[in-house]
């Protein structure tokens, strides 16, 4: 068998697959896995894969046939043992007795149940009879961006025995289900011999004796489609119909998608706030520039899988490349009535294919949005959900490319695809995930982010649902600090935020990678600890520079964004102790903090209105774990007292009311106590201090 190919990664392992030995489960999520990790295979919970052994029956003894296969909502990338149903295959196959039509599909979903052999298992698939029907010990079910370009082109089933004759079946489209399987059973049955079947505008099914057998089969057909359509696309010489519209340089697109997303963001977010995601491939600028988009993209994408993340189309702006985009007002003027009449589509597509039982219509707000020129944005509930539709119609341009080159491409009939998209097992399946977090689908920028409190602020937004932007002025820390986080919720930025054009850039940096920022935290600073005399003019000034010229200007910038968004959000000083309460040695740093809280109360009583909450956190004693107390501060602070610089923790655990040691994480509570819980609260002071009786607010 051939292992070098050109449209596809060859990822087996042998020594890998060796160490597995005879685990045939073992090797099924194996494959599985390196199936998953390309893209061009199969997206982010797309596709499914099986394999059958022979077990115990725990009741009788007997050796029985069982069916591991991918449960509902997983992913092959990522699948292991804990994401797969194990089914006996005899009793899944006898559904065939009680099977009673197209009609009986959601009541045989249940059914699946009463043949479940591993107690463990993760709820059974839609496509489990699609698997358990056919007689192969492995089974992949695939949507690979050149086998869906097959199917969704015009002609698909002549299509498909010009590429591979008699060796290949065709189903047409069906939705997913029990009858599915029996069709793939029947077109098997009239066509013995086959090495896969390709399902009309839906994807691919392949198999083998072993999981690397299947494997291979399935790159292998995967190549010769792809092989074909590259031969078909080489002889047109264009794709798309050509070029249209003409990229922007890259800095200049970025540059441009950055100023858009938070006003793209706050309508999309008309329902529920949305975080977003660009992309400015050179798959997506030839799709989107090119003269046959106004033609596709009202079209819709194909493949299931596709349009239930994608929505059924885009929404393409009307939009000059180089529109003057500092004008916000005059932007979304033109942008409202563009918004207004996608929704409006929507309802109409609800309306006219939704039956008695149909769930209640969702968001009519578009996922993905084409600016020519520019690049493609996606709008979802949380990062990789955004991500993932984006790659899904990065997918779907694919498809598209092959299908045109091929033919013609054709899409799903609307009732075709809202019936998949308002399935009542889809609804069931959103009604099973877990419940969002305080925090979800809120962006938030941390400033000293680097270590020591601003971390641990971080670190709080993050676990309750936030994305996260860390900003730090030594890159290391942030690199490093961004690693700790799972998936791509959170990204990071060099800021020194004693300059406003730093400032400017790490908020271009949030908005390109999560379309704006709902939360700023102010944490970065620095402490200096000196009598009057002693005190420097530089002492002062970097203290004023770091702690109060630093809010303004990122108060200042935040407010624009949020102003786009029109949603809303919260800035949040970390002040301290010291800016309320008088102090020896201490006369730079104790005014810097005043002035933080003084701000903080001028700028909540201005931007109450729009919903802009001000508060601050004063933190004091913070010692473990603190960046300030690794430097003189410590030593100036244990003078101040007259005790050694030891004695530091004890001494300051002591004089609280409480005798509580402060850690960054309490300050982190302090903060989340703001944006998380206290929602109708600006112009506030919370002291985390273990209880200081000289720094009550009141």
């Amino acid at each position: 068998m051939q292992k070098t190919f050109q449209h596809v990664n060859y990822l087996w392992d042998e020594k890998k697959a060796i160490e597995l030995g005879d685990d045939q489960v073992a090797l099924f999520l194996y494959r599985s896995n390196i199936l998953g990790a390309d893209l061009r295979i199969t997206n982010y919970g797309g596709g499914n894969t099986s394999c059958k052994t022979i077990e115990k029956d725990p009741l009788t003894n007997e050796e029985v046939e069982v069916m591991w296969i991918k449960g509902s909502g997983g992913d092959i990338g990522t699948l292991d043992r804990a994401g797969i149903a194990g089914l006996y295959t005899e009793r899944l196959r006898n559904l065939k007795n009680v099977y009673d039509g197209l009609h009986d599909e959601d009541r045989m979903v249940g059914l699946f149940n009463h043949c479940i052999y591993d107690l463990d298992s993760r709820a059974p698939s839609i496509d489990t009879p699609l698997h358990g029907l056919l007689p192969f010990k492995h089974i992949d079910h695939l949507h690979p961006d050149a086998l869906i370009a097959v199917a969704a082109a015009k002609d698909s089933e002549k299509v498909t025995k010009e590429i591979w004759g008699d060796t290949m079946g065709w189903v047409p489209w069906q939705r997913p289900g029990f009858d599915l399987g029996l069709q793939l059973e029947k077109c098997l049955n009239d066509n013995p011999g086959i090495r896969g079947i390709v399902l009309g505008s839906h994807g691919l099914f392949t198999w083998g004796d072993t999981s690397y057998d299947c494997y291979m089969n399935s790159l292998e057909v995967i190549e010769m489609a792809s092989e074909y359509i590259a031969k078909k696309i080489k002889e047109q010489g264009e794709v798309f119909g050509g070029q249209k519209v003409q990229s922007l340089p890259a800095d200049e697109r970025k540059d441009r998608a950055s100023q858009l997303m938070p006003l793209l963001r706050g309508l999309c977010s008309s329902e529920n706030r949305m975080i977003g995601h660009f992309s400015d491939t050179d798959v997506v600028l030839e799709y989107i520039n090119s003269n046959d988009l106004e033609r596709l993209a009202p079209m819709g994408t194909s493949c299931p899988d596709h349009f239930l993340r994608t929505k059924i189309q885009p929404l393409v702006l009307d939009l000059d490349k180089n529109e003057d985009l500092s004008n916000a007002e005059e932007v979304l003027k033109k942008l409202e009535p563009a918004f207004e009449q996608y929704r409006k589509e929507y309802a109409q597509y609800y309306e006219s294919c939704k039956k008695d039982n149909s769930p209640a219509m969702r968001d009519p707000n578009p996922v993905i949005i084409i600016y020519p020129g520019v690049g493609m944005f996606s709008f979802a509930k949380n990062k990789q959900t955004t991500r993932v539709a984006s790659e899904f119609y990065i997918n779907a341009i694919n498809v598209m490319r092959g299908a045109e080159a091929i033919t013609e491409y054709t899409s799903l009939p609307r009732q075709e695809a809202f019936d998949i998209e308002y399935w009542l097992l889809e609804e069931a399946k959103l009604q099973r995930m877990p419940k969002e977090k305080p925090l979800s689908r809120k962006v938030a920028l941390v400033t000293g982010g680097g270590g020591g409190i601003g971390k641990a602020i971080a670190d709080k937004l993050a676990a309750e649902g936030a994305n996260v932007v860390l900003t730090d002025i030594v890159e290391d820390r942030l690199k490093e600090g961004v690693q700790t986080y799972k998936g791509d919720t959170a990204s990071y930025a060099v800021c020194d935020v004693t300059k406003s054009e730093s400032i400017v850039a790490a908020y271009k940096k949030a908005c390109l990678d999560f379309g704006g920022v709902d939360i700023v935290v102010h944490s970065a600073g620095l402490a200096i600890s000196k009598p009057l005399t002693e005190t420097t003019e530089k002492d002062w000034d970097i203290l004023q520079d770091v702690l109060v010229k630093g809010q303004f200007e990122l108060a200042k910038e935040a407010v624009k964004i949020m102003r786009l968004q029109g949603l809303g959000g919260d800035f949040i000083s970390i002040a301290s102790k010291n800016g309320l309460v008088s102090g020896p040695n201490n006369v730079g740093y104790g005014t810097a903090k005043a002035a933080q809280q003084h701000m903080s109360r001028l700028l909540a009583a201005e931007l109450g209105g729009e919903k802009i909450r001000v508060n601050v956190v004063n933190p004091d004693g913070v010692i473990v774990g603190s960046k300030i107390w690794e430097g003189d501060w410590a030593e100036g602070r244990a003078k101040a007292y007259g005790i050694t610089v030891e004695e530091l923790p004890a001494h300051y655990a002591k004089r609280n009311l409480m005798n509580e040691i402060i850690y960054p994480a309490d300050i982190a509570d302090g903060v989340f106590a703001f944006v998380g819980v206290l929602h109708k609260s600006t112009g506030n002071i919370i002291n985390v201090d273990g209880g200081m009786a000289n720094a009550f607010v009141r």
